[in-house]
């Protein structure tokens, strides 16, 4: 089965590295893993932190359990660089577990196959603990409003 291009495609430029960035933010924030998943290969490859696995359905697994951990997630991702097929970015996202709020810290390098499907994702990320009053993420839906600050606009 061929697969639908996942436009933009490589090789980036600001632009279209930046439009996907936000493409990944927008499908993240929904907060649906089956249709986050559609934007990585069938045997994409992925470090999570510690964790490490391949494929969609290794995908679907992990992003259901983490959301279920996270709730009130909300993630901001910002352009870091790119070239040719590959993208960097860092981030920072919300979340509470009963009732203990935190700030997430990461950089991704994500790298992409000729139609625009991520075939690797590596993150790093930390953890902060945070009041509920330190919270600047803040929005309702699942989409980030194109006026909410970005990351470098918050100071993060």
């Amino acid at each position: 089965m061929m697969e639908i291009p996942r436009c933009p495609l490589p090789p980036f430029t600001e632009e279209t590295a930046a439009e996907k960035v936000r493409m990944a933010e927008d499908g993240w924030n929904s907060r649906d893993p089956g249709r986050v998943s559609l934007a990585y290969t069938p045997d994409s490859e992925w470090r999570n932190r510690a964790e490490f696995f391949t494929g969609r359905q290794a995908i679907v697994d992990f992003l259901t359990a983490k959301w279920q951990r996270e709730q009130d997630y909300r993630l901001v991702k910002e352009l870091w660089a790119f070239h040719e097929n590959r993208i960097a970015v860092r981030f920072a996202y919300e979340w509470q577990n009963s009732g203990n709020w935190f700030r997430s810290y990461g950089n991704e390098n994500w790298e992409f196959d000729e139609r625009g499907l991520m075939r690797r994702r590596i993150a790093s990320i930390n953890d902060l603990h945070i009041s509920e009053e330190e919270r600047l993420f803040r929005w309702d839906g699942n989409a980030r409003p194109a006026d909410h600050p970005g990351l470098s606009e918050l100071g993060l």
